[in-house]
């Protein structure tokens, strides 16, 4: 019924419904985003992360915080995992999220902002104050028509940001990567203070800089020199890889726009130990499984740039491609990455929604076969299922080899036809399988 609608109603008529009701969502909690300092970070990758990163050094600063974010809820000192497998909730949730942080009397609430959920006004409502741009690269080009479609709806939180209600002495701050090649697209909308930071040292006209120098990628975390205004700040983070430092750059920028001393920025960095389904590490027997969200191509190369310098024999990776009937172009793209770059490549189901499992598993396992040197049922294998998949790779890794789990990181459910979630966790599924190969520890 719901198809049929939408097949019928013009696509601009939901989006005036959608904002009404994301605005009626404010009004029935009593506009929490008003008593609340919001930040809002979107871009194609890196969102969770730099939200987590941000809370992490509010809460560090004792600033009572919030975060809504794909991996997980936050609010102050409590924590618990989003299972509803959206990034930006839905309207009423959000709110009543919004709300919860203000009954916690937090101060900050960072939430995670997405291109879908800024094009069907979702956004509407929550009165952002600072809008953040982590990077901007193709993705849900099917869903959007274009990648320009897709650039505006990620500008639609910074067009609105001085539309929404104000608070006394809470600029509308606007802060973007300038390291990107669509940073001056966000820059151009209004705002009463501009950022930008980089780890290419770029700066662009009426912004504060924040840059990173004297950068260093170690095989148990990174460190770098933070430089705002006349300070400079050594921070080292136990997160690994650059695109790592550039997220933790982005946490810092915002936590500088915010007035927030450089010391406490670096401490609040140096206390994240991990997060859930990023670059996560399980081992067992010599045997080192990482589990990652990443499921498109610069995801998919970073990821890739940080786990080729660690010590390893081989590399096998267990890949779908998230999200069925969308992003189609970039399955084989994906399955040619892991085909170059891992010696054993096992595609497996991952979120088909209602298209065919095993369409897109062959548009991913096209990709693979097209390397040379890359044979089925040889040194790549198509596993419908993904705890036999995950179980396949495990029993095929030798000590000192890395098993790559990518796709979901810490989401905890399979979508399959008609919405249905089938309860699951990349995390705990691999747990068992290394436990039964292993022995319990």
């Amino acid at each position: 019924m719901r198809q049929a609608i939408r097949r019928f109603v013009p696509k601009r008529w939901f989006g005036v419904y959608h904002g009404l009701v994301s605005e009626l969502a404010s009004f029935v909690y009593r506009h929490p985003g008003r008593d609340l300092i919001v930040i809002g970070v979107t871009g194609t990758s890196g969102k969770t992360t730099v939200s987590l990163l941000l809370q992490a050094i509010l809460e560090r600063a004792g600033i009572p915080s919030a975060a809504a974010t794909t991996a997980q809820f936050v609010i102050r000192d409590r924590t618990w995992v989003n299972d509803t497998k959206m990034t930006m909730l839905g309207r009423f949730q959000l709110q009543h999220f919004l709300s919860r942080a203000r009954a916690a009397r937090c101060k900050y609430a960072v939430v995670e902002t997405t291109s879908e959920g800024l094009a069907q006004n979702r956004h509407r409502g929550i009165d952002y104050d600072l809008a953040v741009l982590t990077n901007l690269t193709p993705e849900h080009i099917e869903s959007h028509g274009s990648f320009e479609a897709y650039r505006k709806a990620k500008e639609k939180l910074f067009h609105g940001l001085t539309l929404s209600a104000r608070k006394s002495n809470v600029p509308k701050t606007i802060i973007v990567n300038a390291d990107d090649p669509n940073a001056s697209a966000f820059l151009r909308h209004a705002a009463d203070r501009y950022l930008t930071f980089s780890l290419k040292r770029k700066r662009q006209e009426n912004a504060e800089p924040v840059l990173a120098s004297h950068i260093e990628l170690g095989r148990t975390g990174s460190s770098f020199v933070l430089e705002y205004g006349d300070g400079a700040q050594k921070v080292i983070t136990h997160l690994l890889g650059r695109i790592n430092v550039e997220n933790s750059l982005a946490a810092a920028a915002v936590a500088c726009a915010i007035g927030l001393p450089l010391t406490d920025i670096a401490e609040g960095l140096a206390a994240v130990q991990g997060l859930p389904g990023r670059l996560e590490f399980l081992e067992d027997g010599g045997v080192t499984v990482i589990v990652d969200y990443a499921f498109h191509q610069k995801a998919m190369d970073e990821l890739y740039a940080v786990v080729e310098q660690l010590p390893h024999r081989q590399i096998i990776h267990v890949l779908g491609a998230t999200g069925g009937g969308r992003d189609k172009a970039k399955r084989p793209v994906l399955g040619r990455i892991a085909g170059e770059r891992a010696d054993v490549v096992i595609v497996t189901n991952e979120d088909p929604y209602d298209e065919d499992p095993f369409q897109i598993m062959d548009d991913v396992l096209q990709g693979v076969l097209q390397i040379g040197g890359k044979k089925l049922d040889d040194n790549v294998f198509r596993i419908y299922d993904r705890r036999s998949a995950i179980t396949k790779a495990v029993e095929l890794a030798r000590s000192g080899d890395i098993v790559l789990v990518t796709g979901k990181g810490s989401e905890q459910a399979i979508v399959v036809a008609g919405g249905k979630k089938v309860a699951w966790d990349d995390r705990e599924v691999i747990k068992a399988v290394l436990a039964q190969r292993f022995g319990a520890a």
